[in-house]
């Protein structure tokens, strides 16, 4: 540790730090613009200049290391003189249109500029101008006049993102952020450069012109779409959303969003909404009340019961549900006499169930993991922010290695690639798990055998190592080697190896391998709340129908649809969804006009930002929210309706008065107050056999912007590159007859 006086008051920081962080650690603010604890330190815009004694001239507070002894004075004449000297230079070419500049009452520069600024210029030359860039449709580069060359937005994406879209060319005043070759902003996580820059030169563009900053209310929420349950300031103005950020949490999403949290909410207001309850009568469909929507649900469930039994009534849920409406909903099935409820819409493999499947370490390790092999997933377009994490630890000389069918570019430098079929994602294990044996001279699983090998390399060519070269070692043998090395390890089964028709040998000959290199084996898990319908039992009791067993022709005679829309969700498609619509009736529960060709009453249940509930993530972290607006029209938040379809039903246990006595119900004896799950609740070990031979088809996986019924109809996300390219993958895969 280095002491210095940072004025007149002792500070003691690590060797190595600069003066900023003891600033920071003091408590005392300097004012500054490029400078950002999450990026590299830039020292270019000269913000922060300090008196440091001795020195012959003021010195940048964010690049002098700290030495022992040291005297800083971040308020003597003689830095605020050279801050307000800086603050000239930099409004010498700045456009005076702070009135309509999106960023008002949120500008950095504006907030320094009233305490360093002067209140006239010496300066009357004419003040530059910077043409305007279109990056693509969740970005704004209108105003590039205002850029103060911060290099934030550039930094960003080269160092957290991976992908540099952004970089200035020129020099002097001729500089310019700017994509070179005039391309598009498409990285998963752009939206973070908006957050990042410090003036008005980079602005939402689906939120650009709509409110000011301060005419707008910031309510805390919960992202529902992947499992790293990202914590959210959502922007209210007049009971609607207006735009949604990201509250800083260093233990789940840092102060990072993806683009699909930040940007989905265009899904919300959108023309789509269910705003009342309706009914299909002669093929047509009418809006009518709530009291006779579930009186004709109540009626027909009563009436199917009687006709076919309770084994005839199923639901499907989505794991982007709330923990309180997969409890109740299963709680109303179950109160029925039916068994059949099952959120593992895409899964192809459906396993009696040995524990809630999860992380199996907290997010914030993923940081600091020194080895890694992920199975079954594009992660940068799965979870990009557990990519976020992993991309740092390699930058900190972690080794990456992948398991996958396709070749995408993980923006990270890789280890070792094999890219194999789908189908032969556990003979490549078995190939991991040979190599290992041979590594510490041990006896291989049960049924793995080295002729294995042979059959692998004419499978397909693999690639291997980070600059994807052919090397002479098989890539097996380099994703052995490699967990054999280290010592924080980990082995990630993807949201495809989780869908995989031969899951549970995947997840036993990861167990095998994670055993005999100490790496931690876990599932990086689809949804937002996939632990959570585990924890709450959303899966077939004995006796009970899968997932993939409701949507067969005929499986049903009333089918309860809560967030779900099988021609997206569900393995099958679209020929799901035509087995599923021969059902007598078929109820969804949705705050969207969907699945109405198959349907028979349509009823409107909140969104994620108009009802309370909870998300566990993915790490088993249980996370309550609140509704940041009111229910839309007639929209009722869905435990509501489950509870008052189970009272019209006559079932027991659906006397509750609010989401939290649904959720203490849920949880049982847990404690409330505690922030995890409990771990013995947590388990990834299986007691399936392993089997080698190859698996049909490719497992059942959603697009990046695909994911669930929010982001499928956000605008603005389904104008990315991403979604385009998803589009013309799917209309491929139709032509082919895949």
């Amino acid at each position: 540790m280095v002491e210095i006086e940072l004025d007149g008051k002792k500070v003691e920081i690590a060797e190595g730090s600069m003066v900023m962080h003891a600033a920071e650690k003091a408590g005392t603010y300097v004012p500054h613009f490029c400078y950002h604890k999450k990026l590299s330190i830039a020292a270019n815009c000269r913000m922060c200049l300090v008196d440091v004694e001795k020195a012959p001239k003021p010195m940048p507070a964010c690049a002098t290391p700290v030495t022992n002894g040291m005297i800083v004075r971040t308020r003597s004449d003689k830095a605020v003189k050279a801050q307000q000297s800086v603050m000239e230079f930099l409004l010498i070419n700045h456009p005076l249109d702070c009135p309509i500049c999106d960023q008002g009452g949120e500008c950095q520069l504006q907030d320094l500029a009233v305490g360093y600024g002067g209140s006239a210029s010496r300066y009357e030359e004419e003040k530059r101008v910077v043409l305007h860039k279109d990056v693509g449709p969740l970005i704004s580069m209108e105003e590039m006049s205002r850029c103060i060359h911060c290099t934030r937005c550039v930094r960003f994406g080269q160092e957290v993102a991976g992908v540099m879209e952004l970089g200035m060319i020129h020099r002097g005043e001729h500089s310019e952020i700017t994509t070179v070759l005039n391309d598009t902003v498409d990285s998963e996580v752009s939206g973070n450069m908006i957050d990042l820059c410090p003036v008005g030169a980079l602005t939402s563009k689906p939120f650009r012109y709509s409110a000011r900053n301060w005419e707008l209310s910031r309510r805390k929420s919960v992202s529902p779409h992947d499992s790293t349950g990202a914590n959210l300031i959502v922007q209210v103005k007049s009971h609607k959303v207006m735009r949604v950020l990201p509250l800083e949490n260093e233990a789940v999403n840092e102060c990072w969003l993806a683009d699909r949290d930040r940007f989905s909410y265009e899904a919300l207001d959108g023309p789509d909404r269910l705003t009342a309850p309706m009914l299909k009568q002669g093929g047509e469909w009418k809006t009518v009340d709530w009291q006779t929507a579930l009186e004709y649900v109540a009626n027909g469930l009563k009436q199917i019961k009687a006709d076919h039994g309770a084994a005839s009534i199923g639901a499907l849920v989505s794991p982007h549900s709330t923990v309180e409406e997969l409890f109740l909903a299963g709680a109303l099935v179950r109160g029925l006499g039916s068994e059949n409820i099952d959120h593992r819409l895409r899964h192809a493999e459906f396993a009696q169930a040995e524990g809630v499947r999860w992380l199996g370490m907290p997010i914030a390790a993923l940081s600091e993991l020194q080895r890694v092999l992920v199975v079954g997933s594009n992660l940068r377009k799965d979870h990009p922010l557990f990519s976020l994490r992993v991309r740092a630890a390699t930058r900190k000389g972690a080794q990456v290695s992948v398991v996958h069918d396709s070749d995408e570019d993980w923006a990270m430098a890789l280890q070792a690639r094999a890219v194999v079929p789908a189908g032969r994602w556990a003979q490549a294990l078995g190939a991991i798990a040979l190599a290992v044996a041979q590594e510490k001279g041990v006896s291989p699983p049960p049924s793995v055998r080295p002729e294995l090998v042979e059959g692998l390399r004419q499978a397909r060519p693999e690639r291997v190592g980070a600059q994807s070269e052919r090397t002479a070692s098989d890539p097996w043998v380099a994703i052995a080697k490699s967990l054999l090395s280290g010592e924080r390890k980990a082995i990630l089964l993807g949201n495809a190896a989780a869908h995989h028709a031969k899951a549970g040998s995947l997840l036993a000959l990861a167990q095998w391998i994670g055993e005999h290199t100490g790496a931690a084996v876990g599932y990086l898990t689809e949804a937002a709340n996939t632990v959570g319908a585990q924890l709450v039992k959303a899966v077939p009791g004995q006796g009970g129908l899968t997932a993939g067993q409701m949507l067969a022709p005929g499986a049903l005679k009333a089918a309860l649809l809560l967030n779900t829309e099988p021609a997206f969700d569900a393995a099958g498609g679209t020929a799901a969804a035509q087995a599923l619509g021969q059902a007598e009736m078929v109820v969804t529960l949705s705050p969207f006009k969907a699945n109405r060709d198959i349907s028979d009453v349509l009823l409107p249940i909140a969104p994620f930002s108009e009802t309370p509930g909870t998300f566990v993530n993915a790490e088993g972290r249980v996370q309550s929210f609140h509704a940041v607006v009111k229910p839309l029209a007639e929209t009722r938040p869905g435990w509501k309706v489950l509870r008052v379809l189970g009272n019209l039903l006559g079932l027991p246990g659906f006397d509750f008065e609010s989401a939290q006595d649904v959720l203490v119900a849920a949880r049982g004896s847990e404690d409330l107050s505690q922030e995890f799950v409990r771990a013995e609740h947590l388990d990834n070990r299986t007691a399936a056999a392993i089997d080698l031979a190859e698996a049909p088809g490719r497992p059942a996986t959603a697009s990046i912007y695909q994911l669930d019924s929010l982001v499928r109809r956000a605008p603005s996300l389904q104008l990315t590159a991403d979604a385009r390219a998803a589009r013309a993958a799917a209309g491929q895969a139709e032509e082919v007859g895949a």
